[in-house]
């Protein structure tokens, strides 16, 4: 059974951080990319970042400078460490395997002005 489990949201002010984890399971971590994408009120879900197997990264123009997508495969972790953090990214963050298309539950992320 494939879970995708985030963790590591909550409530921060504005310029605040925040690191989100996803632990994996039931897929063979090291030859996914991995995808975090977030999705806001009444938003469609987007794109954050995204890491393939051999570490090469993508990130949203909103997010670049700010974010870094990480993983690490002896722990089948993927990581999003969040800098910077301003009011227009309070979203639910998901996670993603890319082969298969699973996606985790989700974790909440709200930054306060």
């Amino acid at each position: 059974q494939v879970q995708l489990v985030e963790s590591g949201g909550g409530l921060v002010q504005t310029g605040g951080s925040l690191t989100l984890s996803c632990a994996a399971s039931g897929i063979i971590f090291s030859i996914n990319a991995m995808g975090w994408y977030r999705q806001a009120p009444g938003k469609q879900r987007e794109l954050v970042a995204t890491i393939t197997r051999g570490g090469l990264t993508n990130y949203a123009d909103s997010v670049k400078g700010r974010f870094t997508i990480s993983r690490d495969n002896a722990k089948n972790t993927v990581y999003l460490q969040m800098n910077s953090l301003k009011p227009e990214d309070t979203a639910v963050y998901y996670c993603n395997a890319l082969l298969g298309g699973y996606w985790g539950q989700g974790t909440q992320v709200t930054v306060s002005s």
